[in-house]
């Protein structure tokens, strides 16, 4: 599966959970582990918990691979590994402390929730 795929299927299984604030980063500049930064928010351990594990569910039935998942047994942070796609699930809190989005260059993201537009970041 290519990583435009997982890319899609993997916000796509954000959104259906209703997560928030999905921000979607292209870090191929910045690192060489892995292409893509999403960045997604959860308004309880328990959402955060389900969009993490609906994200995993969806990527593995689409024939994707999961690599691995840290965070579970809190809900406050969760990771899923995809390879070229790393996906976080934070709760707001966590979220603005950590700040990612800035962590990683500070740079626009390149998906617009639930409008499905995407651009491409040079």
């Amino acid at each position: 599966m290519n990583t435009e795929d997982l890319k899609k299927i993997a916000i796509a299984a954000l959104e259906d959970v209703k997560a928030k604030d999905i921000v979607v980063l292209d870090v191929s500049k910045l690192t060489s582990m892995f292409e893509w930064l999403v960045v997604a928010s959860g308004d309880s351990n328990r959402q955060v918990k389900a969009l993490a594990n609906n994200v995993r569910e969806e990527i593995k039935e689409a024939g994707g691979e999961v690599l691995s998942v840290e965070g579970e047994q809190s809900g406050e942070w969760v990771l899923v590994d995809l390879g070229s796609i790393v996906v976080h699930v934070m709760q707001p809190a966590v979220r603005d402390y950590y700040n990612l989005e800035a962590l990683w260059g500070g740079q626009k993201p390149v998906y617009v929730p639930k409008t499905a537009v995407w651009q491409h970041a040079e």
